[in-house]
C-alpha cells in the first residue's frame, strides 16, 4: 500500500512537472496555437464525456430530478453541452477583458500570450462548474447555441474568402499561361462538383410521388445564386475571377446539403433518413474537421492584414521577424522594441472566434436534433437546425455578392 501511494505521487509530480514545461514553454508566438490545442482539448472531453459519463450522470440529484429516468442520449446530450458551456465562458470572459487592447504596454497583452497553467486551472475548474448547473440553463444555452453556430459559419464564409482571395492573387500575380490554366482548371472542377452535388439534393430531398416544395424552393434558390455569382464576378465592371465565386457556390451547396439533412426522420421528403446513422457520421467528422481547421486557420490568420482579426497596421508590420533570435542581445532589443509596438490583430475578436466555434461543436457533436428540456425528454427540434443552416447559405451568398459590388457604390474607398 506504501509503495503504491508512493509510486502514485511519483507519477503525479512527474505529470505537474512536465505540465509545467509545456505551459512554460508556449511563447508570444506560439500562444495562438495554444488556444488551438486548448480549444482542441474542449472538443475531446465533449467527445469522451459523450461516450461514457451517461451512468454517472444518472446518478446525480440535481441533474436527473425527474419522475421517470431519461434514455442515455439525453445525458450523452446534456454532457456535451455542459463541457461546451464551460468553453464558452471561459473564451467569452478573455474577450470582454481583452477589450480595448491597443498596444503590447497594456498590462493585459501579457494575460494574453502567458499564465497558460492559470488558465488550464481556470478551464477545468468552469467546465467542472457547469456540471452543478440546473437543466433550465443548459436548455437556454442549447437554444442559444444554434444562432451563435450560425455566426460561426459566417465567420467561415469570411476567412474562406480570404483564403480564396490570396490562393486567385497569388495564382493571378505569376502571370504565366500556366497557372491561368490551372486557375480555370480549378474553378471548373468547383463547377463539376457543385452541379453534381446539386443533382443528388433533388434525388434524395425530392423523391417522386411526395410533394417536396419547400426542399425543391431551398436547392433552386441555391442554384441561382450559383449563376448570380457567376454573373457578377465575370461582369466586366466588376471584374472579378471566376475561382472565388466557384469555391463560394460549392460552399452554399454544402451548406444547403447540410440544411436539408437535418430535416426530421420521419420528414417524407428527407431521403437519407433510411441512411441516417451512416450519413450523421460522416457529416460529424466532417464537421468537426471543418470546424477545427477554420479555428487552426483564424488563429494562424490573426496576424495578418488581410483578414477581419486585423489591427490598424503597425511601423514594424512589414518586417519578417525570425522564428528564433540569433542571440541574447537581439533577444532582448527585441523583447524591448516589442513593448512599444501596438498589438497586430484584435485579441477581443480572437477570442469571440473561439466562443462561437464551441457553441458550433456542441451542434455538431449532439447532432442539432437534440434538446435538452425540463421534461427529460428528447424534443424534436430539426426544423430550427434546417433554418439556421438554410438562411446561413443565404447570408453568405449575399455577403459574397455585396463584396463584390460595394467598391462600385463606394469608389472613394479602398476595399
Amino acid at each position: 500500500m506504501w509503495a503504491a501511494s508512493c509510486v502514485a505521487s511519483c507519477c503525479a509530480t512527474c505529470a505537474c512537472e512536465a505540465c509545467r514545461s509545456v505551459v512554460s514553454g508556449i511563447s508570444r508566438r506560439s500562444a495562438r496555437i495554444a488556444y488551438c490545442g486548448l480549444f482542441a482539448m474542449s472538443l475531446i472531453v465533449s467527445w469522451v464525456l459523450r461516450e461514457v459519463a451517461a451512468p454517472l450522470m444518472e446518478k446525480i440529484p440535481w441533474i436527473n430530478h425527474f419522475h421517470q429516468t431519461p434514455n442515455r442520449e439525453w445525458f450523452e446530450t446534456d454532457a456535451v453541452l455542459r463541457v461546451s458551456l464551460g468553453n464558452f465562458l471561459f473564451f467569452t470572459i478573455l474577450a470582454l477583458i481583452m477589450i480595448g487592447v491597443k498596444d503590447q504596454k497594456d498590462p493585459r497583452d501579457r494575460l494574453h500570450h502567458g499564465g497558460w497553467m492559470m488558465k488550464i486551472v481556470s478551464w477545468c475548474l468552469l467546465v467542472l462548474f457547469m456540471f452543478f448547473l440546473p437543466n433550465g440553463i443548459i436548455s437556454f444555452y442549447e437554444t442559444l447555441s444554434k444562432f451563435g453556430s450560425g455566426l460561426f459559419l459566417l465567420v467561415q464564409v469570411v476567412l474562406l474568402l480570404d483564403f480564396v482571395h490570396e490562393w486567385n492573387d497569388r495564382w493571378v500575380k505569376k502571370d504565366e499561361q500556366f497557372w491561368y490554366i490551372a486557375l480555370f482548371i480549378a474553378s471548373l472542377i468547383c463547377y463539376i462538383a457543385t452541379f453534381c452535388f446539386s443533382g443528388l439534393l433533388f434525388h434524395f430531398f425530392n423523391p417522386s410521388g411526395h410533394d417536396c416544395g419547400l426542399n425543391t424552393f431551398f436547392i433552386v434558390t441555391n442554384l441561382i445564386f450559383v449563376f448570380v455569382f457567376a454573373i457578377v464576378a465575370l461582369h466586366p465592371v466588376v471584374n472579378g475571377s471566376l475561382l472565388p465565386a466557384s469555391v463560394l457556390s460549392l460552399y452554399c451547396t454544402y451548406l444547403c446539403y447540410s440544411g436539408l439533412a437535418s430535416e426530421p426522420r420521419e420528414y417524407e421528403c428527407n431521403g437519407l433518413h433510411n441512411h441516417s446513422k451512416a450519413i450523421s457520421t460522416g457529416r460529424l467528422a466532417l464537421g468537426l474537421f471543418t470546424t477545427i481547421l477554420s479555428v487552426v486557420y483564424s488563429a494562424v490568420r490573426a496576424g495578418s492584414s488581410t483578414t477581419l482579426l486585423s489591427a490598424p497596421s503597425s511601423p514594424h508590420a512589414g518586417v519578417e521577424n525570425p522564428l528564433l533570435p540569433f542571440s541574447k542581445m537581439d533577444e532582448v532589443e527585441e523583447k524591448k522594441e516589442e513593448r512599444n509596438r501596438p498589438v497586430t490583430y484584435s485579441y477581443t475578436f480572437f477570442h469571440v472566434i473561439f466562443s462561437l466555434a464551441s457553441m458550433y461543436s456542441a451542434m455538431l457533436l449532439t447532432g442539432w436534433s437534440t434538446s435538452v428540456g425540463e421534461s427529460g425528454k428528447l424534443v424534436d427540434v430539426g426544423w430550427p437546425s434546417v433554418w439556421v443552416r438554410v438562411v446561413t447559405g443565404w447570408a453568405t451568398a449575399m455577403l459574397y455578392i455585396w463584396s463584390l459590388v460595394v467598391p462600385l457604390i463606394f469608389p472613394e474607398r479602398d476595399f
